[in-house]
């Protein structure tokens, strides 16, 4: 039986190297990607622990109720503390005080004996816990330095539902949280790029209504569910919505201008930084300078100081984060609609191919 020649012509593939079969399981768009997130998750770690690893008292406004002869020693005494953790004034009513108290014009009120050593600090944990307990340890080592003794007195106490106060904040980060994926899955749905106006439109659109049933609901589990923050339904209800389309035109907006990078954008700026910031566990009086800076300029730091002004200080004050969280709005949409004007320049779409036309 004849042998089957061999053709010497074929050629021998070489073997397949682990090399080849990394770049076959693992595309480098996913490696730089991953990078990204690697990059997120440090600053993720950098953020927090740098906010939280050493709160420290800083310009805590405190009214001093003492006669005119004493006044102004106590004053520059509190204002001359090492690290200046108060920013204290001095008035001659106690009333008045107390009335700046109530409304969160001032943290605390210490009310000072000129007739004995037993004097008074009025504070108002529902301003925050963090603020409230470092005026008590500040007051407490001056007040004992000078042989007195200081009574505490609670004037605008947490409600029994809201633990530690952090009730707003933790609404706050629902609605942020569920404001930003709802407008991912939007962008991710159909394109990260809304390149035409009615896309833009539609998408800006459907948040109004996403918007408002956060903002109910989280009001709902807020007050009839748990009984965390009762008699102010429809004002918290407000806010949420307010915090949710901020979140949403937000991240809508960084879609059309990045793509999916976009959406790592937001998380910086609601995670990363906004959280950290927003005032919850420790209150922007008690954070390093940087948090400090940023905080009531973030929709984090503006929703959850709204609702501390709403539930525990009668609105006083509420204007400036309500006014925050409009212009985070307001802004938003500017910026989708523009990048959609820039991205859908006449001929774009057709220059592109029906490939990329509604990227």
């Amino acid at each position: 039986m004849a042998a089957t020649p061999v053709n010497k012509h074929i050629a021998v593939e070489p073997p397949e190297t682990w090399q080849d079969r990394f770049r076959d399981a693992v595309a480098p768009r996913s490696l730089a990607m991953g990078l990204g997130v690697l990059l997120l998750q440090l600053g993720f770690i950098l953020s927090y622990l740098g906010a939280f690893h050493s709160p420290t008292p800083h310009h805590i406004p405190v009214e001093v109720v003492a006669p005119a002869q004493a006044a102004g020693q106590i004053v520059d005494k509190l204002n001359g503390l090492t690290g200046e953790p108060l920013a204290a004034t001095a008035t001659d009513d106690e009333d008045t005080a107390r009335e700046a108290l109530r409304t969160g014009s001032t943290s605390a009120v210490y009310l000072f004996d000129p007739a004995g050593t037993a004097d008074r600090l009025l504070v108002a944990s529902g301003g925050g816990t963090a603020v409230s307990g470092a005026v008590q340890q500040v007051f407490t080592k001056v007040t004992a330095a000078q042989q007195r003794t200081v009574a505490v007195d609670d004037v605008v106490p947490l409600l029994p539902g809201d633990g530690r106060g952090m009730s707003g904040f933790y609404l706050v980060i629902g609605w942020v949280v569920g404001g930003y994926l709802f407008a991912s899955l939007l962008g991710i749905a159909k394109g990260s790029r809304p390149a035409t106006f009615p896309r833009v439109f539609w998408r800006l659109g459907i948040t109004v209504p996403y918007a408002l049933l956060s903002g109910l609901g989280g009001a709902v589990v807020a007050e009839p569910v748990l009984h965390a923050m009762n008699g102010h339904f429809w004002s918290i209800a407000g806010i949420g919505t307010l915090v949710t389309l901020s979140a949403t035109t937000v991240t809508i907006a960084l879609q059309t201008l990045f793509g999916v990078i976009g959406i790592g954008l937001t998380v910086i700026i609601f995670v990363i930084l906004g959280n950290p910031s927003a005032g919850g566990a420790y209150q922007p009086s008690v954070l390093p300078p940087f948090w400090r800076a940023i905080s009531s300029y973030l929709p984090n730091g503006a929703g959850t100081e709204a609702i501390r002004r709403v539930v525990y200080f009668g609105g006083h004050g509420v204007t400036h984060p309500v006014v925050v969280l409009i212009c985070w709005i307001v802004g938003g949409v500017l910026v989708t609609l523009i990048g959609a004007a820039v991205f859908h320049r006449p001929g774009r779409e057709t220059a592109a191919g029906p490939s990329t036309a509604h990227q």
